[in-house]
């Protein structure tokens, strides 16, 4: 969701993805997150449908997965992955800066993706980290 938020910068937040997923294998060897991480999800564009109907279907996907985990899983089990759903899609969204010239100036995340985030944390009911965006000129590129 919150790479379809805004245009551009679709391949930095898909490697950003990918190295969440990478880190949550190593760093949760054994658990189920690890297992959950070992297989990336893959993009079905025709459950997800088109751009205007991911709003809708996209937290559905979210509360799918969490009702599954919740019936199966332990309830630290269960937190972790909305954490770790929530770290993704907060790593996507900072993985490009947007409303920048030539690298300078910009936001870390766009009003758009913010509002993704915001939409994604209310679906798996938990908060949104509270971060003050970096100065411009302290922006990592």
């Amino acid at each position: 969701m919150v790479i379809a938020a805004d245009r551009g910068g679709t391949i930095r937040e898909s490697l950003a993805v990918g190295k969440e997923y990478t880190q949550a294998r190593q760093a949760d060897s054994g658990s189920l997150l690890a297992e959950i991480a070992s297989d990336p999800p893959k993009i079905d564009r025709e459950h997800l449908g088109t751009p205007e109907e991911l709003p809708i279907r996209g937290p559905q996907a979210i509360s799918e997965a969490v009702a599954l985990l919740e019936s199966r899983a332990t309830p630290e089990e269960t937190d972790a992955f909305k954490r770790f759903c929530l770290d993704v899609a907060e790593h996507a969204a900072e993985a490009t800066k947007s409303g920048d010239f030539l690298g300078i100036g910009g936001k870390r995340i766009s009003e758009k993706e913010s509002a993704a985030l915001d939409q994604i944390a209310s679906t798996l009911g938990i908060e949104r980290a509270t971060q003050s965006p970096a100065p411009a000129g302290d922006a990592e590129g």
